[in-house]
């Protein structure tokens, strides 16, 4: 089960892909050779460009591997492409590491994963039914 999404490959683009039959994120990789320093952060592009159908968007995840491997996270995890937007994919990453880390292009930076989207039509109330849990919150539910 899939959908048809249109892509745009910009100069040194790759396609993204799924590694296995399991996966829910896409490869995205980088279009250029550049270096992290601990605590820099980049927008990093992707030569990847798509046109979503609407009802859907697209989350920019980072890599566990590179994660645990390196101290390289996302700056704004995920962050959301909406169906309207038609600019270059960029993935924001930081070293959060010791070390610097250099990057070849080509290599995997981030995941795409593609989801529904569902648009929400408020209600406003005077008050909220009522919970066992109520407004207890940042860990309440661990005691």
């Amino acid at each position: 089960m899939g959908i048809s999404i249109d892509i745009q490959l910009l100069d040194g683009g790759i396609e993204p892909k799924y590694q296995t039959e399991g996966s829910a994120g896409m490869d995205l990789c980088c279009t250029e050779a550049f270096e992290l320093q601990p605590m820099e952060r980049r927008a990093v592009p992707t030569g990847v460009k798509i046109s979503l159908p609407e009802g859907f968007e697209a989350q920019v995840r980072p890599r566990s591997g590179l994660a645990l491997n390196h101290g390289i996270a996302m700056v704004n995890s995920p962050g959301t492409i909406d169906s309207d937007y038609r600019g270059e994919i960029r993935a924001i990453l930081i070293n959060v590491g010791t070390k610097v880390v250099q990057f070849e292009r080509g290599d995997r930076v981030a995941q795409l994963v593609v989801a529904p989207v569902t648009r929400v039509v408020w209600n406003q109330v005077a008050t909220l039914d009522s919970t066992d849990r109520g407004s207890g919150g940042f860990g309440s539910t661990g005691k």
